[in-house]
């Protein structure tokens, strides 16, 4: 067996190996066991999305029959043995002649290892065996690397490389992709006068998920059509002039059994809701209406549901319990079968000083008296500790929802829509928003919405509409 030589701590400071100390038969090693995120920031950063390596469906038939890390992965885990361990800092890489021997898999632990084999002076070229092994030491891959080693002993301190987050929306593809597994849905889509709200209407058909009928003015449709490129001419338009007669015609039809979906566009969300609300010709139910956000957050295990951010603005207890059931309702229907819900405020401790802290009080009891049903309550709790176990472990907050909510009550409009916006554009998380407690689900876009918003949030629409089917 060949030498291993002691090489200095590498967790501060990288210090090389000249030409003149290294020994025939020393070598070094670097492990790292893969993840998912090895996968997507290699594919990232070279383009390399083979399906093999990025597309679960393609991999299950390929011959590995699972997604496999791009191979060229384990050379760059070589270069980084030859760069910082062996002979390190001050390397110049010439050349690298390998094989691969066996796939690798998300949860492997890969060891590169490079040996010296032999040297040649004047020029300090260097030539070392290299293998990358399994967690079975099973040789995964092999071969030789060429190199000029530092002549000059390099001591630095280690860069402290950036924090990288992977921003991966699973949840919201599954969510849509679940939605076109059906029927597509007639929608009656409000005044779609400009290019967002039209082609999200249209998006959503394409995908398979709705069939929109566009009321509004036929003109201005068919010109938004025409300047956005966008074929109309198999969709029916009902000519509406005016934004409020076309939110009626929209809750007409709705009545009528023409349409089991209602989708808001280029109006006001006044102008929009006053139809739907309206005494006798309205969508009213003898629930509460409220919005409710499916939010894929990177970094958050599961999907967050996130209640109410568009519709009450001051909530009061009664309307607090409808928000709740109608936030159950629904993670049952996108698959939480018993959800954790947290309801929120700027502290843990019930205080008078702050209201949201009685009502998240009352709204438990109302739990356990049965008056909410089909999810587990808690409150009040901060924002952390709903979504952090280990803030909620540093207070001392013994509960089954703390750290683990699947849905998250907030006190008031402005809390939430503030709160979801923080996600959205500073989290980089993707949601899906929909309003419930009608008589029909209903997709009250936001102007600032992105195109996988609006199509996620008619792929949850249409899952309302069907009952989860």
């Amino acid at each position: 067996m060949p030498d291993v030589i002691p090489l200095p701590d590498a967790t501060q400071f990288l210090e090389n190996r000249t030409f003149d100390e290294m020994i025939i038969g020393e070598s070094a090693s670097l492990s790292h066991t893969v993840a998912q995120r090895d996968i997507d920031l290699f594919a990232t950063v070279t383009g390399d999305v083979n399906p093999a390596h990025v597309d679960p469906a393609y991999a299950a038939t390929d011959m590995f029959h699972h997604i496999i890390i791009q191979g060229m992965w384990g050379a760059g885990l070589i270069s980084a043995t030859l760069g910082t361990r062996l002979p390190g800092p001050g390397t110049i890489y010439l050349g690298q002649e390998m094989r691969f021997r066996a796939p690798v898999s998300i949860g492997d632990t890969i060891t590169a290892t490079v040996t010296v084999r032999e040297k040649k002076a004047p020029k300090g070229d260097v030539t070392l065996e290299t293998v990358c092994t399994n967690q079975n030491g099973v040789a995964v891959i092999t071969g030789t690397a060429f190199l000029r080693a530092p002549t000059e002993k390099i001591r630095l301190p280690r860069v402290v490389l950036p924090e990288v987050r992977v921003a991966r929306h699973d949840a919201t593809h599954a969510l849509v992709a679940r939605a076109q597994t059906g029927a597509a849905i007639s929608t009656a889509v409000v005044f779609p006068v400009d290019a967002a709200s039209l082609l999200a209407a249209l998006d959503a058909a394409s995908a398979g998920l709705i069939v929109p009928i566009l009321i509004g003015p036929a003109l201005r449709i068919r010109d938004v059509a025409a300047t956005s490129g966008a074929d109309i001419a198999a969709f029916r338009i009902i000519d509406v002039a005016m934004p409020r007669e076309a939110a009626a015609r929209a809750v007409a039809l709705v009545r009528g059994g023409e349409a089991p979906l209602l989708m808001k566009g280029d109006l006001h969300t006044e102008d929009f809701l006053a139809a739907v609300v309206a005494t006798g010709t309205g969508l009213r139910t003898q629930r509460r209406m409220s919005h409710v956000y499916v939010m894929d957050v990177p970094g958050y295990p599961r999907p967050l549901l996130l209640t109410d951010v568009a519709i009450n603005v001051s909530p009061t207890l009664a309307d607090k319990k409808d928000i709740v059931q109608n936030a159950i309702d629904l993670a049952h229907i996108i698959g939480i079968a018993y959800p954790k819900i947290a309801i929120l405020s700027a502290v843990e401790e019930v205080s008078v000083r702050l209201p949201s802290t009685l009502d998240a009080a009352a709204l438990c009891k109302m739990a356990d008296r049965g008056q909410i049903t089909g999810g587990l309550l808690d409150g009040p709790l901060a924002f952390d500790n709903a979504v952090s176990v280990a803030a909620a472990a540093q207070k001392g907050i013994i509960s089954p929802v703390a750290g683990l909510a699947d849905v998250l009550v907030v006190p008031d409009l402005e809390a939430g829509n503030m709160l979801a916006k923080q996600l959205t554009f500073l989290s980089g998380a993707e949601a899906a928003g929909v309003v419930l407690g009608a008589s029909v689900p209903i997709i009250l876009d936001s102007r600032a919405d992105s195109a996988g918003t609006r199509l996620a949030s008619c792929a949850l629409a249409v899952l309302v509409a069907r009952g989860g089917a």
